[in-house]
Formats: structure tokens, sequence, C-alpha cells
């Protein structure tokens, strides 16, 4: 994060802007929107920005920037077009730790402008860091069109009556769950077609039938975050994720969909490696269970599908015996994103018409399957978890009957810029492994379709970009 995202009040306080120019002029309309009072400094000044500033009783120095005029501001702006004085403008302003922003040159700044979507008093800030302004308002162009100007109305109606929800709630959880149902149900479609009077009224009702005491069971979200690209996560599983107030997430769970999460939640790491884990299986149920009962909203946050080998239905049976609700929300699971981004097909009329998923350890850390049903030659067989496993599989896919030639993949990190594809034969890739730093999470695939990766890939994070 190059700049972080902060509101200032600026209500009746000193700002200080060097410029008399139109970048200066768009500037000075920004903050005066938000209450400031400018001092504008400039030897040749617009006269619509002239005029604005005399109508806002702002300060007007006709003269050359000096740097005595920086003394009690609380923002300081830059808008010359003359680099030396924006240079001393953003040395001497930090030297005071007054804020100060130069225009069109980021590393001068301490803070930016970011381009923004009014809805007062809701207000969307979207910023580039300095790196690309033009597509931050592209950006701010699309927001546009999905925030009515209504949201500010239904923002005004919520204050109104934030006070007494405080007092007619004691519990956070409580006022949280009131405000997301008048948010998101009649009372906003109300707002949004005009009718705000009626609103209202629906919103007192709400209030007045509203059970104070009552403490409502939470419930559960069991949602897979798939294999971790972040744009793979369902509509579904992204409203959840924005909506619990407790998340418990596996090691599999990529930083940028963890990111996307409800950020004043709290999170709790219950990620598990093979005989390492941070919290054991029966005491993840627990705390399932646990949190529900004080009624919280939690959402379970899983790799892949919480069913394909994620142990979702050991969880969901402990919910379901005491008695707590939950939903189940699919992810994409490793086998099919690996698979893809890898370029190959699981399923192929040519090769495969079959495809087997197949977990490489089991409880007890063996791997002891049945290696006869799974030497068949016209089927995928994909490995789950089996990095630690892979000479044993190799070995015993050979030993009942599979060619030695039979192709193999070793997908890593699939889906992620850290994505990484290893390629051999049953009788080589033990071997081949070995001169590769190979990490975990892993996928193997085993099948003729994998002959088809040269031929099919198409995502690789490592490739340079070619520009024609």
């Amino acid at each position: 994060m190059e700049f972080l995202p902060l509101f200032f009040d600026l209500k009746s306080t000193d700002v200080l802007v060097v410029g008399g120019g139109e970048v200066a002029h768009r500037k000075v309309s920004l903050l005066l929107k938000a209450g400031a009072k400018i001092c504008l400094v400039s030897p040749q000044i617009k006269s619509d920005l002239k005029e604005m500033i005399e109508a806002s009783n702002g300060q007007i120095v006709d003269s050359e920037f000096d740097v005595s005029l920086i003394a009690g501001k609380r923002l300081v702006i830059a808008a010359t077009n003359d680099k030396s004085v924006n240079e001393l403008i953003a040395k001497e302003a930090n030297q005071k730790n007054i804020p100060v922003n130069v225009v069109d040159q980021p590393e001068l700044c301490s803070f930016i402008f970011p381009a923004i979507v009014d809805r007062s008093p809701i207000i969307a800030a979207v910023s580039s860091g300095g790196s690309s302004p033009v597509l931050a308002r592209l950006l701010r162009a699309k927001l546009e069109t999905v925030l009515p100007s209504t949201y500010g109305r239904l923002a005004q109606l919520a204050e109104n009556y934030r006070n007494a929800v405080k007092q007619k709630f004691t519990q956070i959880n409580q006022r949280r769950g009131f405000w997301e149902k008048i948010l998101t149900g009649p009372v906003s479609e109300l707002v949004f077609a005009g009718k705000e009077k009626e609103a209202e009224r629906l919103l007192k009702q709400e209030l007045d039938l509203a059970d104070d005491a009552k403490r409502e069971l939470g419930e559960v979200y069991l949602v897979g975050a798939g294999p971790g690209d972040p744009d793979l996560l369902t509509f579904k599983a992204l409203r959840l994720m924005q909506q619990a107030d407790v998340v418990l997430f596996d090691r599999l769970v990529s930083e940028p969909i963890l990111e996307m999460c409800r950020r004043d939640a709290e999170f709790v790491n219950v990620g598990k490696a093979r005989s390492n884990h941070t919290v054991p299986q029966d005491g993840i149920n627990q705390l399932l269970v646990d949190y529900a009962k004080k009624g919280h909203r939690v959402l379970r946050l899983k790799g892949g599908d919480p069913f394909i080998f994620g142990r979702g239905g050991e969880e969901i049976e402990t919910l379901a015996e005491n008695g707590v609700p939950f939903q189940v929300v699919p992810g994409i699971t490793a086998a099919a994103g690996c698979s893809s981004y890898a370029g190959i097909p699981l399923t192929h009329r040519d090769y495969a018409q079959s495809v087997r998923f197949v977990t490489g350890h089991l409880k007890d850390d063996s791997t002891d399957l049945p290696w006869s049903e799974l030497a068949y030659l016209n089927q995928t067989i994909v490995f789950y978890m089996g990095l630690m496993g892979l000479p044993t599989i190799c070995k015993e896919l050979i030993n009942h009957g599979m060619p030695e030639d039979m192709p193999i993949a070793l997908v890593q990190k699939g889906t992620t810029p850290d994505q990484k594809v290893v390629i051999a034969t049953l009788s080589t890739m033990e071997e081949t492994v070995k001169k590769q730093e190979v990490v975990a999470p892993t996928l193997i695939i085993v099948g003729k379709v994998v002959s088809l990766h040269d031929k099919l890939k198409w995502f690789d994070p490592n490739q340079d970009l070619k520009v024609l």
C-alpha cells in the first residue's frame, strides 16, 4: 500500500494553495466543498479562480511563494509549473510536519488527491498512488454508475437514527444486524424510490418492534475460497465474506482473498499443515459452535472447495448436532483450478473418459490407496496433498501396471502469480522434483492428458509480455 487512504475534516481550517492556473482552480474547488479556508499565493491568478476565492472570503497573496506563508496551515498544495518552487514547498512543509501535495509529482507528496465519488455523506475515493490518474478516473466512472445519488440520503437517514439504535441495542452484533436489515431491505428501497417519509416511518416501526433483550443465534458460512486467484470467487462467497464478523481461515487461503473480507472482522488462523495443526480439527469444530452461540456470523473460509478434501462435512456435522444454522458455498476445487491454469484438461475424448480425485495421504499419514483401480490407462488421477508421498505414488502406479512413461504433472500454487508446473513421467518425476525448488501447496495430475500441457498452456506468470 503506497498511500493510506484517510479523510480529513477541513471545515474552517487554513489551507495554502500555491499556484493560480487551471490545476490550482480544480484543487481549490474540492477544498472549498470540504469547507476549507483558502490562502492562494501566485503572482498571476485566473480571473474565475480569483472570484472563487473572494466569494469564499479566502485570502489572496499576489506575489511569489514565501516560506513564511506555510506557518499555521493544515494542508499545503503546490500547483505551480516551477519544479524548484514545488520542491521548496514540499521541503518546508515536510520539515513542519504539514501534509503537502505537489501536483503531478507523487515523489514529493505526503498525501495525494484521489478520484472522488461524492454521495455526501457517503464519499468513495479511488487512487492509483499517483502512478495512473487516468486509470483512477476510469474506475471512478465505473463506481458512479453503480452508486445511486440516493445513497447519500440513505446515509443521512441512518445518521438521524444512529443514537436511537445504539440506545435500543446493547450488543454491537445486534446493532449490526439491525442496520444490515434496514440498509438492504424495504427501507433502503423506499429511499431509492424517493419515498423518504415512508422509509422513515418503516424504520421507526422496525426499531419499535425490535427486541433488544433477545440474543439471536448466529450463523456459520462455510465458504470455498478456490485455489488462490481472487477472481475465481463466487458472488455469494464475496457477499458473505463482507458480512461475517468472525473469520476462521486456513493456510491455503491467499492473502489477496483475506483482504476482501470485512476489515473490522475478527480473524482467527486455524491453518493446518502436514503434522502441524495450528488448531486441531475438533477444536475448529467447537470454535464454530462457540462463536455462533455468541450471536456471531462466522465465516469458515477454506481453500478450494469445502467438501473436496476440505473436512467441511465434519464441520457441518458438529454444527447440525448443536443446532447452529449454516450455509455452504462451493468453491472451485484445486483440481479444476490448477489443471485449467496449467493447460491440462482433466478429461478429453482422445485420452481420458473419467477423472478421480484422491488424497495423497490419509488420516494416519499413510498412502494406502486402491492402486489397482487407479492404474487405469484412460482416466486422469488427481492427487491432493501428495508432495510428500510422490515417490510412493509413482512407484505403486508403475507396480500396478501403469506405463513408466505415463505423463505426470506437479502444479505448485496453481492460479497464483507463484504458479509453477513441473512435467515428467512416472519413472523420472522423483528425480526431476529433487532438482526443483518445489514447495506446498501442490497438486499432482497423472494421465495422458498431461501431454497436452505444452500445446494448451496459457497462464505463465513468469513469462514476459511481448510488445508488438
